[in-house]
C-alpha cells in the first residue's frame, strides 16, 4: 500500500534528493494522516459515547490532536521546501524540525488533559456499557494505527524527516494507548472490574511520554547534533582519497535542514608541497564531497612533516604515549619548534566528552612527564580539543 500510494502521488519519487520530491513525501504523508486521524476520531468518539467509556473518548481525542499534528507537519513540510532567499540564505528547511515540536507539545497538551479527566473519573466512577459491534472497532483502529506507523517510519527514513519519524512513533503510542483500553473493557466484560480510569491514567501517561519523546529527538538538530559516525567516515573517506592528502581531522557538519548540510574540515598536506597544486587538490575534493553526498564542504589546508624521520619518530613516541593512559586520546596539528637547546612538541589533544577541566589538566602535566621521560629536552605546547563526532550505532 505505501509504494502505491508514493507511486501515484509523489511525481520522481525515486529523486529523494529533490527538494519538491521530498517536500511531495511530506505533503503525502500529512494528508494520510489527516484523514485517517479524524475518521478515527469520528469512530472513537462515537464509541465512547455509546460505552461511557472515558479512556475510549480520551483515545479519540488523541486522534484528533494527532489530525491537528498533521496539519502543522503539513503547513511545516511546504514551508521545509520553500527556497532559499535574502533573508534566510541556508533555506528554510529547520522548520520542519520546528513543526515537528509543535507536534510534541499538541501531544502532550492531551495526556495532561485526559489525565485530569481520569483522575475525576476515579473520585466519581461511571459505569461502561459493552457492545461487540463498537469494541470491534475500536480492535480494527489498532490495526490502522499499526499501519500509520509503519507507513510514516517508511517514508521518515526513505528521506531521513524528523517530521515523519515523530508521526510514526507518535502512532505506535496510540497502538499501545487503545490496546490499554481495549484491555480495560475486556477485564470488565470477563470479571466486572471497572478499571476504565486508571487504564485512562496509563493511557494519558503514555500520551504525555511519546510527546516528550518526539519533543526531545526533534530539538537535537535544533540544538546541534554530533556528526554521524557513517557522515564522518564517508567525507574523510572523499577527502582522503586524493593524492596529496594525507590525512584529515577536526570534521564539523552544520545542519540547516534535511537537504542542506555545510561543514569544514581540516586537510594535512606535506608542508613542502607547492601551494598553488594543493589549492586544486582542495578544490576537487570539495566539489567531489558536494557532487557525491550534498555537503557544502570548505577545506582548511594544514601543512604537516611527511619526510623527516626525526619529527615522524617524535609523533610515534607521542601516539605510544597517549595509547598508554587512554586509548580514546588522539591528536593533530603536530609540528617541532627547537629553541635555545628545547624541542617544543606543538599539538592539539583530542579528549573524550566526560574529560572534565581537571581531568584534562591531569592529563596535560601526565602527557608532558611521560614525553619528557623519552627525552628531557621536550616541552609539550597543548591545545585541548574535542571530537564533534556521535557515538556509532
Amino acid at each position: 500500500m505505501t509504494d502505491f500510494l508514493v507511486r501515484r502521488f509523489v511525481k520522481n519519487y525515486e529523486h529523494i534528493q529533490w527538494t519538491e520530491v521530498r517536500t511531495s513525501y511530506g505533503m503525502l504523508s500529512s494528508s494520510v494522516g489527516i484523514f485517517c486521524n479524524i475518521l478515527l476520531f469520528l469512530v472513537k468518539l462515537l464509541v465512547g459515547i455509546l460505552m461511557h467509556s472515558i479512556a475510549v473518548t480520551a483515545d479519540a481525542f488523541n486522534n484528533l490532536s494527532d489530525a491537528a499534528s498533521s496539519v502543522i507537519s503539513f503547513v511545516g513540510v511546504r514551508m521545509a521546501g520553500k527556497p532559499a532567499d535574502k533573508e534566510h540564505p541556508f533555506g528554510h528547511g529547520r522548520v520542519e524540525y520546528i513543526a515537528a515540536f509543535i507536534v510534541s507539545f499538541f501531544v502532550i497538551q492531551v495526556g495532561f488533559t485526559f489525565f485530569k479527566s481520569s483522575v475525576g473519573k476515579i473520585m466519581q466512577p461511571e459505569e461502561i456499557s459493552f457492545e461487540l459491534a463498537p469494541f470491534l472497532i475500536l480492535a480494527l483502529s489498532v490495526l490502522v494505527k499499526v499501519w500509520m506507523g509503519a507507513f510514516n517510519r517508511k517514508l521518515g527514513k526513505r528521506i531521513d524527516s524528523k517530521v515523519m519519524l515523530a508521526v510514526a512513533a507518535d502512532s505506535m503510542g496510540d497502538v499501545a494507548t487503545t490496546s490499554v483500553t481495549i484491555a480495560s473493557i475486556l477485564v470488565y466484560r470477563i470479571l466486572g472490574w471497572n478499571i476504565d480510569a486508571y487504564a485512562g491514567i496509563i493511557v494519558s501517561l503514555l500520551v504525555v511520554w511519546a510527546g516528550i519523546g518526539i519533543a526531545r529527538e526533534t530539538l537535537k538538530p535544533l540544538i546541534g547534533e554530533p556528526i554521524d559516525p557513517l557522515l564522518y567516515q564517508e567525507i574523510t573517506r572523499l577527502v582522503e582519497s586524493f593524492d596529496g592528502i594525507v590525512g584529515t581531522h577536526d570534521l564539523i557538519v552544520h545542519n540547516y535542514g534535511p537537504n542542506l548540510s555545510m561543514a569544514s574540515i581540516h586537510a594535512e598536506v606535506p608542508r613542502e608541497a607547492d601551494i598553488e597544486k594543493s589549492h586544486e587538490i582542495i578544490d576537487q575534493a570539495e566539489r567531489k564531497v558536494l557532487r557525491k553526498l550534498g555537503v557544502y564542504l570548505v577545506i582548511h589546508t594544514d601543512p604537516v612533516e611527511v619526510q623527516d624521520q626525526w619529527v615522524l619518530g617524535v609523533k610515534k613516541q607521542l601516539k605510544g604515549v597517549l595509547g598508554e593512559i587512554d586509548s580514546e586520546l588522539d591528536f593533530h596539528d603536530f609540528h617541532l619548534v627547537q629553541e635555545d637547546g628545547q624541542v617544543h612538541l606543538v599539538f592539539d589533544l583530542v579528549t573524550p566528552y566526560d574529560y572534565g577541566e581537571q581531568m584534562q589538566d591531569q592529563l596535560r602535566l601526565q602527557v608532558m612527564e611521560a614525553m619528557q621521560d623519552k627525552d628531557s629536552r621536550y616541552q609539550c605546547v597543548i591545545t585541548m580539543d574535542k571530537s564533534f563526532v556521535g557515538e556509532s550505532s
